[in-house]
Order: C-alpha cells, then sequence, then structure tokens
C-alpha cells in the first residue's frame, strides 16, 4: 500500500541543495570538452582534412579552460563538484586542488603543441585511422586523472587514456609499431589489474571510495587492515604505469615505434599519470604507509635513475634514448616521493611538470632532426648544426635543461631535491641525482657531438632541408617555457610548495569536499 506523498522529505543531507556556483563547472569542463571534440571528430569521420581545423582550436579552448580553472584554484583553494548533485562520498566527485589543476593545464599545453607537430606529420592515412579523434580521447583520459576525486574513476581515466594510448601506438599498422603495442599493452594491462584490485582492497577496508573521506578515516587511526599490503600493491601498480625500476623495461621497447608525435605525447603524459597516482595515494591518503615505505622507494628512485641514464648511455637510436631519459626522470620524481617533507614533493611536482614540456620538445626535436639528417641513428647522423643553425642552437638549450644545467628549468627542481635530500642526511640520494644528471650530460654530449658536429658523410650533396612552420612554432614555444621557468622560476616554485604543503595537510581539499568534517581537520 502506498504511503502519503504530501509528506515533505529533507534532502539536504544527501544532496546539493544549493545551486552549483557557475565557476564550479570549470573543474569538469576540461573533460567534457575533450570528449565533446572527439565526438564531433568521429561524426567528421569523413571529412578529415577538416579535422586540424577542429581539434587545434579546441586544444587552445582548452588550455584557456585550465589556466582559468588553476586561477580560480589558486585564488579560492581546492573545488569540489559532485555529478548528479549526489553529496560525497555517495557521489562521484570531481575535487582539483593545485597539483591536479597545474597537471592539467601542462598536459594541454604539451598536447597543444602536439596537435600542431602533427599537421605536418599526419598525412591523410593517420587521420583516416583516427588520430585526432584518439588524441581528444587521450587527452580526456590524462585530464579526468588529475581532476577526479574518487579513486575509482581515477581506475575508468586510466583505461580510458589507455584504450586511446593503443589506437596511437599502431597507427599505421606497421610491424614495428605491432610488436611495440604487444609489450606496451601486456605491461600496462598487468599494472591496470593490480591497480583494480588494490582499489577493491582499498574499498574492503574503508568501504569508500572517494579520495577525501578515505583521507580523513585513514588519519582517523584504528584500522587493523594490512595496510603496507596495500600501499605496496599501490606502489607496484603506479610504478609499472610509470616506468620505474625494475618494471621499465616495456616503455624502451616501445616508445620508438609510434609516430613522433604519438611518442612526444606519451613521453609528455602517460608516465606522469602514473607519478601523479603514486603522489596522490601514497601521500594524501596513506601518509603513514608512505613514511614506512621511504627506504625501499629511494632504492627504486636511485635505480630508476641510473638504469635510465645507463641505457642512454648505451643507445645509438634517438628516440631509444630519449626514453631512458624518461625513465631517468621518473627516478628524480620518486625521490622526491621518497623524502619526507613537503620541500622533496615540492621538488619532485617542480621536475614533473618540467619533464612534461621538455620530454614533449626533445621528442619533437628527434623528428625534425632525423628529417634533417635522414636517420634516427647517431651512427649515419651528422652535419646538423651546418644545415640549421639556430635548429642545433635550440637543440643545446633543451639538451642543457635534460641535464640539470642553470639557467633551465631542469636545474630548480634538482636543486630543491638535493637540498632537500641533505636537509635529511639522505647524502646518498643527493649523489643519485648529480650523477645521474652528469651522467645525462654525457649522454646528451655524446648526440651533439655525433648528430650536430660531426660532418655528415654525404653533406655535399644532401639537398638543404628548412624546418616547417608546424615542427618550429611547438618546438620553440616549449623552448620558451623551458628558460622561462628557468630564468624566473619564483612562481612555479611557489605553486609547488603551495601543492606539496596541501597534500601533506589537505584540510583545504577536505574542506572542499566535505565543508563540516574539513575544518575539523
Amino acid at each position: 500500500m502506498a504511503g502519503p506523498t504530501d509528506i515533505p522529505v529533507d534532502l539536504s543531507a544527501a544532496l546539493v541543495a544549493a545551486p552549483v556556483p557557475l565557476g564550479h563547472w570549470l573543474v569538469i569542463l576540461p573533460v567534457a570538452l575533450c570528449i565533446g571534440l572527439g565526438a564531433i571528430l568521429l561524426i567528421l569521420r569523413n571529412r578529415t582534412e577538416w579535422h586540424a581545423w577542429v581539434a587545434i582550436p579546441g586544444l587552445m579552448l582548452l588550455v584557456l579552460v585550465d589556466i582559468a580553472l588553476l586561477c580560480k584554484v589558486a585564488s579560492e583553494g581546492a573545488v569540489t563538484m559532485v555529478m548528479g548533485r549526489w553529496l560525497p562520498p555517495f557521489g562521484i566527485a570531481f575535487s582539483v586542488d593545485l597539483l591536479g589543476a597545474a597537471m592539467a593545464l601542462t598536459a594541454a599545453i604539451v598536447a597543444l603543441a602536439a596537435g600542431i607537430y602533427a599537421i605536418a606529420e599526419i598525412g591523410t592515412s593517420g587521420r583516416r585511422y583516427g588520430f585526432f579523434p584518439f588524441l581528444m580521447l587521450l587527452l580526456a583520459g590524462v585530464s579526468g586523472a588529475f581532476l577526479t576525486g574518487d579513486i575509482f574513476n581515477l581506475y575508468v581515466w586510466f583505461e580510458v587514456l589507455l584504450i586511446s594510448s593503443f589506437g596511437l601506438l599502431i597507427l599505421g599498422s606497421e610491424r614495428e609499431q605491432i610488436d611495440g603495442a604487444l609489450k606496451y599493452a601486456v605491461l600496462n594491462l598487468i599494472a591496470t589489474t593490480l591497480f583494480l584490485v588494490s582499489v577493491g582492497y582499498l574499498y574492503a577496508v574503508f568501504g569508500t571510495l572517494n579520495m577525501a573521506d578515505i583521507a580523513m578515516k585513514a588519519r582517523a587511526g584504528g584500522n587493523t587492515a594490512p595496510m603496507m599490503t596495500l600501499a605496496g600493491l599501490f606502489l607496484l601498480a603506479f610504478s609499472m604505469k610509470a616506468a620505474a625500476f625494475p618494471v621499465n623495461f616495456w616503455l624502451p621497447a616501445s616508445y620508438h615505434t609510434p609516430r613522433i608525435t604519438v611518442s612526444a605525447l606519451f613521453a609528455g603524459l602517460l608516465t606522469k599519470v602514473g607519478v601523479y597516482a603514486l603522489i596522490r595515494v601514497l601521500v594524501m591518503l596513506l601518509p603513514v604507509e608512505r613514511t614506512e615505505l621511504g627506504l625501499m622507494i629511494t632504492v627504486v628512485a636511485i635505480a630508476t635513475m641510473l638504469a635510465g641514464v645507463l641505457g642512454a648511455l648505451g643507445s645509438t637510436d634517438i628516440r631509444r634514448l630519449l626514453g631512458y631519459i624518461v625513465i631517468s626522470g621518473i627516478g628524480t620524481m620518486l625521490a622526491g616521493v621518497a623524502l619526507r617533507g613537503a620541500d622533496g614533493l615540492s621538488g619532485a611536482i617542480f621536475y614533473a611538470l618540467h619533464s612534461m614540456v621538455l620530454m614533449t620538445a626533445l621528442y619533437l626535436l628527434a623528428g625534425q632532426a632525423a628529417r634533417l639528417g635522414g636517420s634516427f641513428s647517431l651512427v649515419s647522423l651528422g652535419g646538423l648544426y651546418r644545415r640549421s643553425g639556430w635548429f642545433a642552437g635550440l637543440s643545446l638549450v633543451l639538451f642543457f635543461a635534460a641535464s640539470g644545467l642553470p639557467p633551465f628549468s631542469g636545474f630548480w627542481p634538482k636543486v630543491v631535491l638535493v637540498k632537500a635530500a641533505l636537509a635529511t642526511g639522505a647524502w646518498w640520494l643527493a649523489a643519485a641525482i648529480l650523477s645521474a644528471g652528469f651522467l645525462t650530460t654525457i649522454a646528451f654530449g655524446r648526440v651533439f657531438l655525433l648528430a650536430y658536429w660531426r660532418p655528415a658523410v654525404d653533406e655535399g650533396n644532401a639537398a638543404p632541408e628548412s624546418i616547417r612552420w608546424q615542427a618550429g612554432v611547438p618546438l620553440i614555444a616549449l623552448t620558451i617555457l623551458v628558460v622561462g621557468f628557468g630564468v624566473f622560476p619564483e612562481r612555479l616554485l611557489q605553486l609547488t610548495q603551495l601543492a606539496a604543503a596541501g597534500l601533506e595537510q589537505p584540510s583545504a581539499y577536505l574542506h572542499s569536499v566535505f565543508p563540516q568534517a574539513g575544518r575539523a581537520q
């Protein structure tokens, strides 16, 4: 028998009763924009000549949206928006703090640069295979991972970017691409499975998937579950995603196989999502377990740094060499995670933002070096300095930045990390960071001597090549960022310090999700 329908029901305990402020829509707009643009590109699948003219303005708009979001978070603090107006932890939350907003903006800049470069590199065949729709789907997954406040949805966004990365990796269906995609897929699917198992374990322990709710319950204590096992599973899963030692072998075996634009996107974005997830889970959700795992993370960080740079020294293919440099950089970021305190974490965040821009630029640079010299092999390359002096100078700037030399952006995060390591007595970690930087300098010095300074074998008969504007514009723009953040690092240092402090003491983040509970933290 139905009950009376005129009894008033108070929904304020379950639903957001107040109207959503207009500015809060910025939290989900990056994801919605990427998915919407991807859908439009699919509708235009028979007019592939229009794809770039839709995607590039869309990526420019995404950069503007992410700038607005970062400004909002910097001025007002962390912002949360829940789906369907259901209050957390029941509603799926998008929660963004300084770390998420900064990473999302950097990802959009990187994608815009790669998209402009792709105008010249990705021809009719590549566009018919769906390069630009896959690019927008990839960016939707990356943006969603940086902005979500729900750990299961973090897994979902990992799946979205993984599916799109498969499509980009085999663009062209060449034998080498299929081989690289197989290695990439197997290891990443294993890591994804471990991540899903860890999420299920986490839900069984805390009874919630909302990150802020988990953080509050973890800090409340009194849990008798084997939390170190849970933290170890997350560490292994995200280490595989980030290509940390000893589960890093898939990256140099796959990143050299796709189109250079795709390699640049992967190097700039995918491994950094793994590092971001590791920082978010271990630092904000499981801080006690992060401290206990500090020694293990330190060992992994040192091994990753040295394995990466030694692999670079032994490589003759520029694309493989850059893959190893990506791995070495992941070790540097893990060093900041291993260090206690906000200073080391600030250095790791700074280095992650720097690496996203720099590694994208280096891969695009490698593509133009191969176009000028006719090969990616250091055995065959030569004479690039004579063919394009300004290109050689730009290359030298990026090589110095990758080595951590002043006055470029790679210098400051290493200074912060070395200072934090010495302050905690971890001199061996500081020595590893400095040693990796020295060996990286040797590796890039070798590239410059062989590919740029050494005369080309057929230099007299080589036809002069020019750098296309589609390659020159993104390369110059990314290099300006590398130089700018090196010469004027104060704002970025301040931002990363605030982001690190917000992770270690997440009261503002918790308040944005649970206003009453957040005040009590």
